[in-house]
């Protein structure tokens, strides 16, 4: 039984290391305001997945990092848009 077990927590933990972090940075040109980062920001961090978002007004950009296995650019771009600011990936 304890075998089993063990095979069974090596192979959930092995599923995990799978997972990678993905950085995208994405362009918000709708942003017009100096407080419109925060709600953009605040839309990026409430997808599941993501571990960090920068946004700046200046420059119009969001840096995102997420677990590719739990999001993807999509859904980030979807909760940016759905938040008021529509955005795509920078080239």
């Amino acid at each position: 039984m304890k075998k089993i077990t063990l095979l069974l927590f090596l192979t959930l933990l092995s599923l995990t290391a799978f997972a990678k972090e993905q950085t995208v940075t994405l362009e918000v040109p709708t942003m017009n305001c100096v407080t419109c980062p925060f709600t953009v920001k605040k839309a990026l961090q409430n997808v599941d997945g993501v571990s960090s978002a920068e946004v700046t007004f200046e420059n119009k950009l969001a840096v995102v990092t997420f677990d590719d296995e739990k999001t993807s650019v999509k859904a980030l771009t979807e909760a940016t848009t759905n938040a008021g600011y529509p955005s795509r990936v920078k080239e």
